[in-house]
């Protein structure tokens, strides 16, 4: 028997409707037109709006000292990513309680993502167009028009963070709702708002007077220690399915993603900051994180979401900066050796205590390694950025910077790799029935599937909350859960267990699905079921029978576009490396017509 029987969800799937395409498109095009208009008209002269705002920034105190065309696009950037952040958490809250969204207009925690990552492409917009005079280390994009190096990598990063919006749509009419934060199109919103931090570094490097004149030393250990503060919340965005307790990959890629973001914020803060930066950077961290955390959670009534501390990873960093200080890549490679391992043991400790999902000893040694190679990657990356902003770029930069992105790479996909061993099933006897909620009593078959399992849960999501029940053993095999689950209504409820590889989920309700065609899977009084790839069960509605090849050649064209944007940044960080070290540029190549072109430019460097 079932129990509250309910109307299936007749929520669209697939795809926006196109009125709200429309609406969404309209809009965007009015904004960039007024931000077009705007850029026009400053450099025709004929508009003062943002020169007189430029000298407004300039004067505040966060940015003062710097020029206009770096102060109004640092302080836009910074306002629009917090704007973003807060939308991105409640946009996930509301995906894990509530489901997939009735369309893009209708989330409301779409509109601070949308106008917080057209804040941060307009931020780098402003940036190319408010210097009338040329910047040093610009690009040349007409005759008189030079750009600075940083804005254009910031309008870039923020350009693909916002394409990832219209991509997202096609990508769901292709291939289904990818109700994941890994899926490829939710991976450029983030990667291109988080990257954007590195393009806010070289603009205050490339703003600065020569010398390092930006304001008096406290104003600037503030600024850096607040952007860098705003790196790692941006890297630690990647593991907000952890956060919430829904991780839909292998628990070893939490400590990965967490090294890395340690590794590239903190020793990047602490050799540019100065003494006390890395600590500086999680301060700042705790403050937003933690902030936006309890805004969707008890102020707007959502999900409470837990973070990293990142506070023992901030304390080797000093440590070691006590010894290998003058020497940045060697103090990378130690920094991040501790944090793969004294800070891998105190955030094992702390998930303990404040994540859904705490860390088992069934991911140490592979943990341990997964955020060895993320620390000691992410501290290279890190180490290479401060020597860009020193202009002290080693010769084998190129060779350092492609080693770490491989091993960064390699490490998440053998995080993201995982199996489903067949002939697993689960064996579900309902008790104390009542109101759509039962206790359970789960026998595994065969009765070791779980003997040391990183998870084994009863996890029900999208009925209006989510509910995470570790499962209790009774015997050889058979567990029970220690409070109601919920089998009504839009509920999707099922077992689910990851141990090493093995990730599984065993269905115990799902609600019919008319969108999807898909029919009630219903919670009788006793059943058995045979495990699943987890994956199919968390993203049910997922299109099948799409071509392999098809999905993969889209995700190919979103990794290039991914890849293009990391080599950028490390172009424009090598382009302001030669402009602070005072090298000169490369010769230009002769061409037979003129060099107008923002590529020309580029080749220049």
């Amino acid at each position: 028997m079932t129990w509250l029987m309910q109307a299936p969800d007749v929520r669209p799937a697939g795809g926006a409707a196109i009125d709200q395409i429309l609406i969404a498109s309209g809009g965007a095009t009015l904004l960039t037109a007024l931000l077009l208009v705007l850029g026009h008209g400053h450099r025709t002269g004929r508009i003062e709006l943002l020169s007189r705002l430029a000298d407004h920034a300039a004067n505040r105190y966060f940015t003062r000292g710097l020029p206009g065309w770096a102060a109004l696009p640092m302080q836009l950037a910074l306002v629009s990513l917090l704007v973003a952040l807060l939308g991105m958490y409640w946009d996930i809250s509301l995906h894990i309680t509530q489901g997939r969204d009735e369309g893009p207009l209708a989330n409301i925690a779409h509109y601070p993502i949308l106008f917080g990552l057209f804040g941060l492409f307009a931020s780098g917009a402003l940036a190319m167009v408010l210097p009338m005079e040329r910047p040093r280390g610009s690009v040349r994009i007409t005759r008189d028009w030079y750009a600075p190096t940083s804005g254009i990598l910031l309008c870039g990063a923020g350009f693909y963070a916002l394409l990832g919006f219209p991509l997202d749509d096609v990508w769901h009419r292709i291939f289904g709702q990818d109700v994941t934060l890994w899926g490829p199109t939710h991976l450029m919103l983030i990667g291109g708002a988080g990257l954007s931090l590195v393009a806010l570094a070289l603009m205050e490097r490339e703003g600065v007077p020569e010398g390092e004149g930006a304001g008096t030393p406290l104003r600037r250990y503030v600024r850096r220690g607040m952007m860098m503060g705003g790196l790692l919340v941006g890297l630690s965005v990647f593991q907000a399915e952890w956060d919430f307790g829904v991780a839909q990959f292998r628990m070893v890629h939490q400590p990965l993603l967490i090294a890395v973001a340690a590794g590239c914020a903190l020793v990047t803060a602490r050799l540019w900051t100065g003494r006390g930066g890395a600590a500086v950077a999680v301060c700042f961290y705790v403050l937003m994180r933690g902030g936006v955390a309890v805004l969707v959670g008890p102020v707007i009534g959502e999900l409470f979401a837990s973070i990293p501390l990142y506070a023992v990873e901030a304390l080797c960093v000093e440590a070691v900066a006590l010894v290998l200080l003058r020497r940045p890549l060697a103090f990378g490679v130690a920094s991040g050796l501790l944090i793969g391992t004294v800070g891998f043991a105190g955030e094992y400790f702390w998930t303990r205590f404040a994540f859904v999902l705490p860390w088992t000893p069934d991911i140490v040694l592979e943990g341990v390694a997964m955020a060895v190679a993320g620390g000691v990657s992410g501290g290279v990356l890190g180490a290479l950025l401060v020597q860009a902003l020193r202009g002290e770029l080693p010769r084998a930069r190129r060779a350092l910077f492609a080693g770490a992105l491989a091993v960064v790479a390699l490490a998440v996909t053998n995080g993201l790799v995982g199996t489903a061993p067949a002939g697993v099933r689960a064996t579900v006897a309902l008790e104390d029935v009542r109101g759509g909620t039962a206790q359970a009593v789960v026998r595994l078959d065969p009765p070791g599937s779980a003997a040391h399992p990183a998870w084994l849960t009863m996890t029900g999501w999208q009925g209006g909350d989510l509910h995470v029940d570790h499962l209790r053993p009774v015997g050889d095999g058979v567990y029970r859960t220690s409070k109601p689950m919920p089998l009504h209504g839009n509920w999707k409820t099922m077992i689910r267990l990851h141990e090493g590889r093995a990730m599984l989920a065993i269905p115990v309700y799902m609600p019919g699905d008319a969108a999807l065609g898909l029919p009630e899977v219903p919670a009788t009084e006793q059943f058995t079921r045979e495990g699943r790839p987890e994956w199919q069960v968390l993203q049910r509605e997922t299109k099948h029978g799409i071509p392999a090849w098809l999905w993969l050649s889209a995700s190919l064209v979103v990794l290039a576009c991914s890849l293009a944007l990391v080599l950028a940044l490390g172009w424009g960080a090598q382009r302001v490396s030669r402009v602070v070290s005072g090298e000169p540029p490369a010769p230009r190549r002769r061409r037979t017509a003129p060099a107008d072109s923002l590529a020309d430019g580029a080749a220049s460097a």
